[in-house]
Parts: structure tokens; C-alpha cells; sequence
């Protein structure tokens, strides 16, 4: 329609007001939906048919015969529209009408609030961080500012977050793709000084604790003021999702055992402080090595316990749509290993590295072609096989073997990361996959004035 020419898109009832708003976004505010009735997944052949003669071909029709008008939207957005007056019960009335909150009470973003946190940040107030999909506004300090102030952040954390917005503005990231009806929650890890620095949770709890929920609801909110997620709109999770987390790894055990932190193994020098933004499917299925067999921890063998890490990583992974998600989506999937750090202790000490506890996951989950085929056959749309997964360059060429060869679940080794953190007296491991997003790092920016900035907090 940019073109002039007609067009239409084709959607199910619920994404009706998503291929709207999403078309919007993209610049074709006019663009015609023509619905299909119902879970067109449910529906047999002829009942498809059925609901296309008599109800989608005349809107079709309707969509394609009428005259195009184009047109572009902007991307802009007034960088003073979220800034508040009023009390906090006008302010939050206000916000929760127009679709700008999470739907709980939000700190009023007052004009001097936001100053606060623009002290935090040498970019001018309406420079462009980032361009946001699916609503494709610019992601500012200012409009960054005031939705940390609306989750509850304090100032000293605008850096970080302008760091997170960077990581998930990031093509590589795939952002757009959050918005699936299976829920893919973007999360946050933290590594470097300024974990310590201010006070961000690493240990026990450490989801829940801190200033750990408030950064990973201001991360929440961006997505849905500035990048245009909204439950039940834009962001189609079938029974919704949780809000964003953020962890932080425990630098220094990693560096006690003689393991690099998350950011220094993916190039970034010791002692940057960085963010990195992940999705994960699920958050759960904790397991323990005592759970696995394991006798007591006096006992605890380092290839039992490599064995058990195995179990626990890909128990997610052992049913079958998720053998057919890793397959499919190939280079599109990951995989965070959480482990406490005696865990992770038990194998540093035994001669195992990061890379080592990452390389015998990836090798040790397999499935025979012969099985992958037949879960992809019966649990994807098209029927695809692993030989037409790897004609497509969804996976590697040495995956095209013969049917009673074995070939992992993950494409690559590069697809799981284990990153130390949590209760520093536990034995527990725990996996986070998802699939669509690849992780994104990002190097904190401090302004110039930070430690003067800090003193000035109590910091």
C-alpha cells in the first residue's frame, strides 16, 4: 500500500486488532484485515474452505477493491506525553485508561522525577537509543526515564537501562518476535562492578529481592509504552506471561573457581559491567544432584554430577515440541544453565570449565533422525523433515545423516550458556529456553560525573 497498490492481510480473530496496530507501526496505517472465523488450527480441510467462501473471501475482495490511501505513521511520539501532574490516584487512573501501565499502581512520573534520572546519562534527553519494534518508537533517555520512574527504579539505574534498551533494539535480539502466543519473556543478566556497586541481587532470592523486580519491571514497561507489547493486543502469550526478570552472576565465585564471568567469555573485558538481554519459555524446574540419584554431597562425583546438570538442563527439552522448537528454529534458540556456585564448584574443581559443562550438554542431548523426523512430521505445520531443515540452512549441514544417526537438540554448543548465581549454599540447577531470540550483550555507559553522581545518593 506504500506502493499504491491494494493489499490485505489475512488473520484469525484474535489478531485482528494486532495486524492493525502492527501495520500501523510499520507505516500503512490503512491497510485492510480481512478476519478468518475461529482456531483455524482446529478446523478440518472443508471447514476451512467452508469459513473462506462465506465469510474471509469477501473481505478479501472488500480489502483489495477499495481505493488505497497509504500513508506513513510516525515514529516519534511526544517525548512529554507520559510526564505527570495531578495525585497519584488522577495520575494512575489516567495511565491505566490510555494502556500505559501493567495494569498495578505506577510512581507518578513527575517532570522533576525524570530530571533526576537524566542526571544519570550524558545523552541529550531526546536522543535516539534505539528504535523500537513493533510500534517502531524511538526509545529516548526521557521516555526511558520515565518508565523506570514508573516501575519504581531510582535514578542511579539509568545507565543500566539504557543499556538493556540498546541490547533489545538489537536486530540480532529479534524483539519482534516476543509477541507469540507462546510467551517468550525477555529477561535481563547483569555481570561486573556494578552489581556490587548498586546492590543488585546475585544470591539467594535474587529475582525477588533488591532492586532485582523493579529494573525488570522497568524493562516491562518500556516494552509496552515504547516498543507497543500490550497483553491481549500486541503481545499474544495465550494465557499471558510473567513480568521481565533480571538476575546478576556471582562474578566473584566464578572468578574464586577459576571460571570467566558471562561477559568476559563473550569478549568484553574484566572488570566492564554489562547487561545482557535473553527471553526465556518458562521459569522453573529447579532440580538438585540429590534428586538425580546422587547419595549425599559428600559423595558427589564430578561426572555424576556433569550427568545430572545433563538431566536437568534439557528436561524441558525431552518432550517432543520442544525437540521440534530446537530443531526448528535452529540458530533461533537458547539456553541460560543456572547453577548455584557450589554446584558449579563440585565441577571447576574436577578440571571442568565453563565451556567444557556447556560442550557436554550440547553433546550428550541427541535424538536419532529417524525420531526427529518423526516428531517434526507430526508436531509442525509443514511436515519438514531434518534433510529439508538443513536444505533451508536452518541447521548445519552434518546434521544430514542417515535415519538411525544421532544428532543434538541444539545446533550449536554456542546456544547454552551456564551463568553462576543464587544461594550460595544450595545445590541447585536450573535451566531457561527459549526460542526465536539470540542473547544480546551490551557495555554499561557511565556519564562522566558517576561517582560524583553516586556520593550524591549515599552510594
Amino acid at each position: 500500500m506504500k506502493a499504491g497498490l491494494p493489499a490485505v492481510v489475512v488473520a484469525g480473530k484474535g489478531f485482528v486488532k494486532t495486524a492493525s496496530l502492527v501495520a500501523t507501526w510499520a507505516g500503512v496505517p490503512d491497510l485492510p484485515v480481512a478476519e478468518y472465523p475461529g482456531a483455524i488450527q482446529l478446523h478440518a480441510d472443508e471447514e476451512i474452505r467452508e469459513n473462506i467462501a462465506q465469510v474471509t473471501i469477501d473481505r478479501i475482495v472488500a480489502g483489495l477493491t477499495r481505493p488505497a490511501r497509504g500513508g506513513t505513521a510516525g515514529a516519534g511520539g511526544d517525548q512529554q506525553a507520559f510526564l505527570s501532574t495531578g495525585t497519584f490516584e488522577e495520575v494512575n487512573s489516567f495511565f491505566l485508561k490510555r494502556g500505559w501501565t501493567d495494569m498495578l499502581p505506577i510512581v507518578p512520573p513527575s517532570v522533576e522525577k525524570v530530571a533526576e534520572f537524566l542526571k544519570f546519562t550524558d545523552y541529550l534527553p531526546d536522543a535516539e537509543i534505539a528504535i523500537l519494534p513493533q510500534a517502531n518508537l524511538r526509545a529516548t533517555p526521557r521516555n526511558i526515564a520515565v518508565n523506570a520512574v514508573m516501575a519504581g527504579c531510582t535514578p542511579e539505574f539509568m545507565p543500566l537501562l539504557i543499556a538493556a534498551v540498546k541490547a533489545v533494539g538489537e536486530p540480532d535480539f529479534q524483539l519482534i518476535n516476543i509477541g507469540s502466543t507462546g510467551n517468550k519473556t525477555p529477561w535481563l543478566l547483569i555481570n561486573g562492578p556494578i552489581v556490587k556497586e548498586l546492590g543488585i541481587e546475585y544470591g539467594v532470592g535474587s529475582r525477588s529481592q533488591g532492586p532485582n523486580p523493579a529494573l525488570g519491571r522497568a524493562l516491562g514497561l518500556i516494552l509496552n509504552n515504547i516498543a507497543g507489547f500490550r497483553s491481549g493486543e500486541t503481545l499474544m502469550a495465550t494465557w499471558g506471561g510473567a513480568l521481565p526478570w533480571v538476575l546478576a552472576e556471582d562474578d566473584d565465585a566464578c572468578r574464586e573457581m577459576g571460571w570467566r564471568p558471562y561477559n568476559v567469555e563473550r569478549g568484553f573485558e574484566e572488570g566492564s559491567s554489562t547487561v545482557t538481554a535473553r527471553t526465556s519459555v518458562y521459569w522453573g524446574g529447579q532440580g538438585r544432584y540429590t534428586s538425580w540419584g546422587g547419595d549425599t554431597q559428600s559423595a558427589v562425583s564430578p561426572k555424576t554430577l556433569a550427568s545430572t546438570v545433563l538431566q536437568i538442563a534439557v528436561m524441558h527439552q525431552k518432550r517432543q515440541v520442544m525437540v521440534e522448537n530446537t530443531l526448528r528454529f535452529g540458530p533461533r534458540n537458547m539456553v541460560a544453565v543456572l547453577m548455584t556456585p557450589p554446584t558449579a564448584r563440585v565441577l571447576a574443581n574436577a578440571g571442568y570449565s565453563k565451556k567444557d559443562v556447556e560442550r557436554h550438554i550440547w553433546e550428550n542431548t541427541r535424538i536419532s533422525v529417524r525420531d526427529a523426523n518423526r516428531i517434526l512430521q507430526n508436531f509442525t505445520d509443514f511436515g519438514l523433515t531434518v534433510h529439508e531443515l538443513v536444505q533451508e540452512g536452518s541447521l548445519p549441514e552434518w546434521f544430514d545423516v542417515g535415519p538411525d544417526e544421532t544428532i543434538p537438540f541444539f545446533s550449536s554448543a554456542d546456544l547454552l550458556d551456564v551463568i553462576v548465581c543464587g544461594d550460595a549454599d544450595k545445590d541447585k540447577i536450573m535451566s531457561l529456553w527459549a526460542n526465536y531470540n539470540r542473547p544480546v550483550t551490551k557495555a554499561i555507559e557511565f556519564p562522566a560525573r558517576w561517582d560524583i553522581l553516586l556520593k550524591e545518593r549515599g552510594k
